[in-house]
């Protein structure tokens, strides 16, 4: 029994065979996931989502890379669909610094109002981290958000960091990186983060895992990701997926 903690079940890749590709992760022994809003366009589709299915919830939140984009408006929106009992969180947020559409400053506005608006609605956040980890971590503490806490999505950093995050009641989320045989630093993380602050995903349509790797991801491939931690602690599958299902019910306030 698993969870994705961290899936785009509302991207356009999934328009065609939504249904199908739900009904195989449940066929793969996923019961659980959250699907993850993250403009105008996907929010209402994640919810929309997990009304249909009882194992399936939504988080919502603003991509940092359409910081640009988001108005006063927008945040009041979130807020309000904050309350519907089906979202479990506030995120995707963060900074990406990769990619270029929105300043850094704005990003890190944005991202600082979305954290104050999970602390006043009392939800955990998910946060997205692209090559910007010492700022995410200064406006994480800054911002006092070990008040929520939250997870680290798709933990593509070294080890030195994860401490930090730790402090601050923060989850580590790992997802295909692990299994990729270039990828030393998830793999590392994987054996590392303690038991009870783990978490499995797969961001999918994105970063498939192997031997996927470059195809469409989808949910019934984090027990590929499962394996491969399992693999990595020494521990089994199956009690790789009790841990990180239960992690994930703690930090969502969700009932086994």
């Amino acid at each position: 029994m698993l969870f994705d903690t961290h899936v785009h079940l509302n991207a356009r890749q999934f328009m065609e065979d939504r249904e199908e590709t739900i009904q195989r992760a449940f066929d793969a022994g996923v019961k659980y996931m959250v699907v993850v809003g993250f403009d105008s366009e996907t929010i209402p589709l994640a919810i929309e989502i997990a009304e249909q299915y009882d194992t399936i919830y939504a988080a919502v939140g603003w991509h940092p890379v359409d910081a640009i984009d988001m108005t006063e408006d927008h945040l009041k929106w979130i807020e309000e669909l904050s309350a519907h009992p089906k979202v479990v969180a506030i995120g995707e947020m963060g900074l990406d610094y990769h990619w270029d559409k929105s300043p850094k400053d704005i990003q890190k506005e944005v991202f600082r109002k979305q954290i104050q608006l999970a602390k006043k609605v009392q939800l955990p956040i998910i946060i997205h981290n692209r090559e910007a980890t010492e700022d995410i971590i200064e406006i994480l503490q800054e911002e006092d958000a070990q008040a929520v806490g939250g997870i680290m999505h798709c933990y593509n950093d070294s080890v030195e960091y994860v401490q930090a995050c730790l402090d601050m009641n923060f989850y580590i989320s790992l997802g295909g990186p692990v299994t990729f045989k270039n990828a030393p630093l998830p793999k590392e993380v994987a054996v590392q983060v303690p038991g009870d602050r783990l978490l499995v995903e797969t961001d999918a349509p994105f970063l498939a895992p192997h031997p996927n790797r470059g195809k469409r991801n989808e949910p019934a491939y984090v027990k590929l990701v499962a394996e491969e931690i399992a693999d990595l602690r020494g521990v089994s599958l199956e009690e790789l997926s009790k841990l990180t299902t239960q992690n994930a019910f703690s930090l969502f306030k969700l009932e086994l």
